[in-house]
């Protein structure tokens, strides 16, 4: 307890709480004068994801009510937890819960596998031409639209014109109906993912391994130790916290499926819904080829629930393991 002079000149106290809240009140003032510069720099990109990221979320009431254009979002009845009930009620739920979750672990651990390997390769590379050569061809890709990816794709891939069967009929096999056998999407999308996102996370883990000091590495060279020792013992080691967040962030996304992706590059094919729908291109379906909003908000809220539970829980077995390479 605090005791102070009020302006008649006596005696006023404050509880050790309203102490601690002062000074936390006035510390936090002096902090944001002292980075004024910075705090203004970041004001902007606050104010966006204020407006795109926490202003839409009075739109998770819809996930509750029978939307209706006409009443509006206040004006549209309350029906609970029904959209809930009707969305899991039927198979589509459990499909689209098992694709989304699946084909997003496949890719955290091929992704994060391949970008690795070839974050290790292009350090081998001394040549700075050709290392910036190899980067700007990795990552190439990541730019290319999924839309220009499904053509080259349903090239390759045609029943009757595409490479890959006039390949097997060359060399006397059966050609595959792609188009009608999901069994095979899996890994076809596994493959693209990684076409299309292994530069960017490449790049991110030569930036890594070029900020670990190289004195380490001469030394375990003039201890005889091997390259995969020294990727063993001090590399891995070394880009084990960067590892972990990247991964933290991909798990808080792994109920967010790429739409492109599993939308345009499968070309929407009813056929192939048992292995490439997900809870995005089912939320686009019932939101513009069914009109129920209400249903397209539900999944979307359960969508954002699990997703954020999953990073929590992610987080929480990071902290328990080692608490320094935990996110909060």
């Amino acid at each position: 307890m605090s005791i102070s002079m009020s302006e008649s000149g006596t005696p006023k106290t404050t509880s050790p709480n309203q102490s601690g809240l002062l000074t936390r009140w006035f510390g936090g003032t002096r902090s944001l004068q002292t980075n004024l510069a910075l705090t203004t720099m970041a004001l902007p990109g606050v104010i966006l994801l204020f407006i795109f990221a926490y202003l839409p979320m009075i739109g998770l009431v819809i996930a509750f009510k029978d939307y209706r254009f006409a009443d509006g979002i206040w004006g549209s009845a309350w029906v609970g937890f029904e959209n809930f009930r009707f969305l899991f009620g039927t198979d589509q739920a459990w499909r689209i819960t098992r694709n989304t979750l699946l084909m997003n672990s496949i890719f955290i651990v091929t992704g994060t596998a391949a970008s690795l390997t070839i974050a290790m390769l292009m350090n081998e590379v001394y040549t700075s031409r050709m290392s910036k050569f190899y980067q700007t061809m990795l990552f190439f890709p990541y730019f290319i639209s999924w839309v220009i990816v499904s053509y080259f794709v349903y090239g390759f891939l045609n029943g009757d014109t595409g490479i890959a069967n006039k390949t097997l009929m060359a060399i006397g096999a059966e050609p595959v109906p792609w188009y009608r056998a999901p069994e095979y999407w899996p890994i076809i999308l596994t493959v693209a993912n990684l076409w299309n996102g292994v530069g960017f996370g490449s790049i991110v883990y030569l930036a890594g391994i070029l900020g670990i000091d190289t004195q380490l590495f001469e030394a375990a060279k003039i201890d005889g130790a091997t390259k995969w020792q020294q990727i063993r013992y001090i590399m891995l080691p070394m880009l084990l916290p960067l590892i972990i967040i990247l991964v933290l962030l991909s798990i808080g996304r792994i109920f967010n499926a790429d739409f492109g992706l599993f939308y345009f590059v499968p070309r929407d094919t009813p056929m192939l819904y048992s292995t490439t729908d997900v809870i995005d291109t089912f939320v686009y379906r019932s939101l513009v080829e069914l009109g129920n909003i209400s249903m397209a908000a539900a999944a979307g809220f359960y969508q954002s629930l699990v997703g954020f539970l999953m990073v929590v829980v992610a987080n929480w077995v990071v902290r328990r393991v080692n608490a320094d390479y935990s996110l909060f």
